[in-house]
């Protein structure tokens, strides 16, 4: 069971990767660390600086950091996920994301082919778990959803699948993390 992506820009994402690991009871997690957001205009810091910094965040025996995206080519999460599933068939993926990406999904390149593709696990972040819960993928998809109790659950389900988890942690966006000079080329 493999889990997918967290910007490593947010130091708050440790603690969050190991709820992960917990509340979904996932293998391991992949921190794809992405050559860059299409929805953001400005690119980030060099993949070497950037996976450097993921490695003083977070070293874990069951994570794995990796600039898989990069290599594959893919800028998308959808063309991402499939590309790999075709090149790791037989593996279970589960994409994590945290509530301010659901709250944003239908504006993502195929977002319902992601839906569709693999369960997704929801971490919430502050200030982002009303409008996520009111999104547009949470309400097109609200029959799929799994209780947080059962969240668990998730690692198995077929997709479409998602489960929405409260996780208590630090209000840091990575843009604030960026802005105070801590994650710039």
């Amino acid at each position: 069971m493999l889990g997918g992506s967290f910007d490593p820009a947010h130091t708050g994402h440790a603690h969050i990767t190991r709820e992960a690991l917990k509340r979904f009871g996932l293998d391991r997690v992949w921190w794809l660390v992405s050559p860059g957001n299409p929805l953001k205009g400005h690119g980030p810091a060099p993949m070497e600086q950037r996976l450097a910094h993921a490695r003083q965040i977070i070293q874990h025996p069951r994570v794995v950091l990796t600039d898989i995206e990069e290599r594959l080519g893919t800028r998308h999460t959808a063309q991402t996920l499939t590309a790999l599933r075709a090149r790791y068939q037989g593996v279970r993926f589960v994409w994590l994301m945290g509530a301010d990406n659901l709250a944003q999904l239908h504006l993502w390149q195929n977002w319902q082919h992601i839906v569709e593709t693999v369960p997704i696990g929801v971490l919430a972040r502050p200030g982002q778990r009303i409008s996520a819960r009111m999104s547009r993928a949470a309400s097109l998809y609200a029959k799929y959803r799994i209780p947080a109790q059962q969240s668990q659950l998730l690692r198995s389900a077929e997709p479409p699948a998602w489960c929405f988890v409260n996780v208590p942690m630090t209000d840091i966006s990575s843009t604030a993390i960026r802005a105070a000079g801590a994650w710039s080329a």
